[in-house]
């Protein structure tokens, strides 16, 4: 039997404190750690599908009209990459947020669905690629069994797939099961919105062709329409927008200050509307939101998970 979830609690407390000075790609594959000490401002990231459990602190998550909070003793499931913004609450240097992620690897589940076919229905209506729920003792003890092999490296090419098995399981029978399952089908409504999604993500500087990203999906327009907003919260055109902007985001931070050339990268040819969205998103217009990200990188703070 694990022990109580607020003892499991406390233990990963006490790891990610001692492992995690931001947000780090710890020795075990897929293991991320998270410790962010201040959280007024906003973040802006492209998610992977991975799980979080939320050790102190707690989050706001926005996905289109979407708000998902989750605090300490929750757990985050994202299942497809999205553009997401949120921010942390209740975190300072003397209390920070906590966070352990996991990458969800679609050949991994797709192994654990094969071992036990008759275990799953395959129908259904589209699944949301967020959701928030509890932290059960079960998944929170094979958490704290996963991030001790950070400290056992020798140990963690053995034992961390058995414990990442065990986590995705954890998570295939609990409450979000339905949603973690489309990761790893290949004919799921999730998996053909994924196809459109990459398409969207490897070409977002290209013009957005509906009717081209259903075929890519296997889907006719309106069914494509429908299920990519079900499963991401966006529209495919409002979907492209955000990826267009946090790629030129991403230039400016990286670049030098050419916001009218980097806009053209990105997909707009008017430079005055680029500045215009960017700032209705971002809250600063180009230049000055890359020159303040600058001094935050120069100081070291580093990206937290979703």
């Amino acid at each position: 039997m694990p022990q109580p979830a607020a003892a499991l609690l406390a233990e990963l407390r006490e790891l990610v404190l001692t492992h995690a000075r931001a947000a780090v790609v710890t020795p075990v594959d897929g293991l991320l750690l998270s410790r962010v000490e201040g959280g007024g401002s906003p973040e802006y990231s492209l998610t992977e599908p991975l799980v979080v459990v939320m050790v102190q602190g707690g989050k706001r998550l926005l996905l289109g009209d979407r708000v998902h909070d989750y605090r300490a003793g929750q757990c985050l499931v994202v299942t497809a990459d999205l553009p997401v913004s949120g921010h942390f609450v209740d975190a300072s240097p003397a209390h920070p947020a906590l966070g352990v992620g996991l990458v969800l690897r679609p050949a991994v589940i797709a192994s654990l669905l094969l071992e036990a076919p008759g275990a799953w229905s395959r129908g259904g209506p589209p699944q949301p690629a967020i959701a928030v729920g509890e932290a059960d003792a079960d998944l929170l003890d094979a958490t704290v069994r996963l991030v001790r092999l950070v400290e056992h490296p020798d140990d963690a090419a053995v034992l961390a797939p058995l414990v990442e098995r065990e986590i995705l399981w954890r998570l295939l029978t609990g409450q979000h099961g339905a949603m973690v399952r489309q990761i790893g089908l290949a004919d799921s409504t999730l998996a053909h919105v994924a196809r459109a999604i990459r398409w969207i993500r490897e070409n977002h500087a290209e013009p957005l062709r509906i009717a081209e990203l259903a075929a890519l999906a296997s889907m006719s327009p309106s069914t494509f329409h429908r299920h990519f907003r079900a499963v991401t919260a966006l529209s495919p055109v409002q979907f492209q927008k955000r990826i267009r902007l946090q790629e030129a985001r991403a230039l400016l931070l990286a670049g030098p200050d050419d916001v009218a050339g980097i806009g053209h990268l990105v997909g707009y040819d008017s430079p005055s509307q680029f500045s215009r969205e960017y700032r209705r998103f971002f809250g600063e217009p180009p230049g000055r939101d890359a020159a303040r990200l600058r001094t935050l990188a120069a100081a070291g703070a580093g990206r937290p998970l979703p």
